[in-house]
């Protein structure tokens, strides 16, 4: 292959990379780019080649002083850049962020010729460094607790109970309609406790039939039914120091509901297929959206059983009934949609937080995040609007309308007004009305400030 074949072949590869290049002599100027370079830039070749290269404005581009030649510019004196994080303006003038790489040419005699430049666009992945910088900015937020977001009364109360049940070893069951985030406050009483370092264990009673149930929870011997090859822990064995988690307990079979009874009463267990008693220490969480009482009336559930789960009853609010927090639910939906989404969204319009405010959100919490996963696929871009939510929100409007007749306080009313409590409860000790919060000291004395608080 002889030296044109060479030249044409190379050109051919340069062109084929993604990242820009760009060749620039001694004094700077352009002298050579690729394909790749002219779509970063929106330069063509006709209209940068001949040119300094200080017409693309790179903020990384350093003068070491006014001189002619190849000292001018400081990269031309360290002899290479590496991975140099930078922007510079299109020919459109926008701007575009840039990972640089650039090392100097020299001839065989070692005189410096030129210098060749990559550029790799990295502006989309800043976008999503700066959306993620955002969205930890707001889950450091102080109207959130452990991932829950709510500034409203009944939301406050429930994390009073949270704090309040997490200081102590007694079985805790959550009660509240699907949706609502009983995981969550679940998840919530374990890290806030002091069994927040040991182990967590979840169970859905509602998902196995009867033998796999009793399996899963106190485990097996091998031989003990057909399929169990060798002997398995149960998960209050994995869960022992720490917390299990048994979601839809309303739907456990009434001979799982003895042998949990008898978990709470002397704290063993024992293997299916095994009469060996395990000691275990377990504090159970329990859930469930059934009302138990209507259950035990029915002969679906045990009375004794029910005044061991009920220690400490946490019920969580439907949606309809804190919307105040419907902002901020939906600010927080909106922020983590978008991180995962390609779509550039602005936010939410005005007339489509009406709606969501206005709607009875009969699938809570849940429905509200489905309802931006929609949005986002209906919307073409810009400001969410009214018409992009799901139809069935829309549908609603008007009796939803009707049956609210009173305005709403708006959140910093609530906040204020919470604050106040918690201040004259802890007899204006701001550390101590704080904890009553569950926020920091320093959150307390900015919102003191921020509502004219006096003490």
């Amino acid at each position: 292959m002889n030296t044109f074949d060479l030249n044409y072949y190379w050109k051919s590869v340069v062109d084929t990379i993604q990242d820009g290049v760009m060749i620039v002599n001694p004094e700077g100027i352009v002298i050579s780019v690729n394909r790749a370079f002219e779509e970063i830039t929106g330069y063509g070749r006709h209209e940068i080649v001949g040119k300094l290269c200080t017409t693309l404005n790179c903020t990384s581009c350093e003068i070491a002083r006014q001189e002619e030649g190849c000292h001018w510019c400081v990269m031309f004196k360290k002899g290479h850049l590496r991975r140099q994080k930078c922007s510079i303006t299109r020919k459109d003038g926008r701007i575009v962020h840039i990972l640089k790489n650039a090392s100097v040419l020299k001839d065989k005699s070692g005189v410096v010729t030129g210098a060749v430049e990559t550029m790799t666009d990295i502006t989309d992945l800043v976008a999503k460094e700066t959306q993620i910088a955002s969205y930890r900015r707001e889950l450091d937020a102080e109207d959130r607790f452990y991932g829950m977001i709510g500034v409203s009364e009944p939301m406050q109360h429930v994390f009073e109970l949270i704090t309040n049940a997490a200081r102590s070893d007694a079985p805790v069951i959550i009660y509240g309609e699907s949706g609502t985030g009983k995981e969550m406050v679940a998840r919530a009483i374990h890290d806030a406790g002091t069994r927040g370092s040991r182990s967590y264990m979840k169970v859905n009673c509602a998902a196995l039939n009867e033998s796999l149930l009793e399996s899963e929870l106190f485990g097996h011997v091998k031989g003990a039914y057909t399929g169990a090859h060798k002997s398995r822990e149960g998960r209050f064995e994995a869960a022992d120091g720490g917390d299990i988690f048994l979601d839809e307990i309303g739907d456990l079979p009434l001979s799982t509901q003895v042998k949990l009874l008898r978990v709470l009463e002397e704290k063993v267990v024992e293997r299916v297929g095994d009469n060996r008693s395990i000691a275990v220490d377990v504090r159970i969480i329990s859930a469930t959206n059934r009302h138990l009482p209507d259950l035990i009336a029915k002969g679906a559930f045990r009375e004794d059983f029910y005044y061991r789960i009920n220690v400490i009853p946490i019920h969580i609010p439907p949606l309809r009934e804190r919307i105040g927090d419907i902002p901020l639910l939906a600010r927080s939906f909106f922020n983590r949609t978008l991180l995962k989404s390609e779509k550039k969204l602005d936010g939410i319009s005005k007339n489509a937080m009406d709606l969501l405010m206005a709607y009875p959100w009969p699938g809570n919490a849940r429905e509200l995040k489905s309802a931006f996963e929609f949005a986002f696929v209906s919307c073409p871009g810009g400001m969410i609007e009214a018409d992009h939510l799901p139809p069935q929100i829309a549908a609603a409007l008007p009796s939803c309308r009707q049956a609210r007749t009173t305005q709403t306080e708006s959140l910093d009313d609530l906040k204020r007004q919470r604050l106040v409590e918690a201040l004259n409860q802890a007899s204006g000790n701001q550390s101590e009305a704080a904890r009553l919060l569950g926020l920091s000291r320093t959150s307390v004395w900015n919102q003191i400030k921020k509502y004219n608080v006096h003490l």
